[in-house]
Parts: structure tokens; C-alpha cells; sequence
């Protein structure tokens, strides 16, 4: 297996050298907006623990990513709506994964209404602010 590398984007975020849409932070994951989102929410939750992906992350660090994706979800579909969520994961190259920091997708969805291709667009920077604060103050209650 690939060795899990520091200077990924997803590092460079938690690190504080690169910004992000944040919407949701605890102590072991970061959760923030895909700047080329394939549905309005489409939220991105990592650990703040160094892993390539799920082949390699400790079970703790995962559970807690699984309970922060389950959060947004929750969020997600609240605060947009939504009929339904998608939940992506990828891992290595071979099975579609393009940054090699773990990384969950939720993408709130909406009955009859398709997913943007992957990586089609950047969103402008006003209408991800609106959705960060869409889906904090969903996650607030």
C-alpha cells in the first residue's frame, strides 16, 4: 500500500494552509463543503487523523467519521430539502479515489433530479457560504 502523503489537500485544510467552507468541527474529524459540488450540500467529512483511506484508517478514527457523516446527513437533508443522501467513499486510484486523505461525501438529493458529473464545476464562492450556513444552522437545530 501507498504511504499516506502529508502534502495532500485535505492535510493542507486541517492544517490551516488552505481554506475551507467549514460546517462542522469536533475533536477527531472536520467536516466542510466540496468546492464542485455535484448537488447543493455536497459536504466532504475527514478525520483529522492521517489516512490514505478506509484500507488504512484505525476503526476508532473511522467510527467517528461514520458518526459525523450521519450528522451531516441529518443536516443535509433538513437543510436542503432533500428527499434523500447519497454517502460516497472511495479508496485508491483503482476504486475512484482522487485525494488520498480519507473522505466521506453526503450529498443531499432531491427525487428526479441527477448528480452533476464529478469535479464538472467550482461553485461560486457566495453560493457555498450560503450553504455552510445553511447547514450549520440545520446542525444547530
Amino acid at each position: 500500500m501507498t504511504i499516506y502523503d502529508t502534502n495532500n489537500i485535505f492535510a493542507k485544510i486541517l492544517r490551516g494552509e488552505l481554506p475551507c467552507h467549514k460546517v462542522y468541527e469536533d475533536e477527531h474529524t472536520l467536516a466542510f463543503l466540496d468546492i464542485m459540488p455535484r448537488s447543493p450540500g455536497h459536504t466532504l467529512v475527514i478525520p483529522k487523523q492521517p489516512a490514505r483511506n478506509i484500507l488504512d484508517i484505525d476503526p476508532d478514527s473511522l467510527a467517528h467519521v461514520a458518526r459525523t457523516a450521519k450528522k451531516i446527513a441529518i443536516a443535509g437533508k433538513k437543510a436542503f430539502n432533500a428527499d434523500g443522501i447519497t454517502l460516497q467513499q472511495f479508496s485508491e486510484q483503482a476504486g475512484g479515489q482522487v485525494v488520498f486523505h480519507l473522505h466521506v461525501h453526503i450529498m443531499p438529493r432531491v427525487e428526479g433530479v441527477a448528480l452533476l458529473p464529478a469535479a464538472s464545476r467550482k461553485e461560486d464562492v457566495k453560493v457555498l457560504e450560503d450553504h455552510a450556513t445553511r447547514l450549520i444552522a440545520a446542525l444547530k437545530g
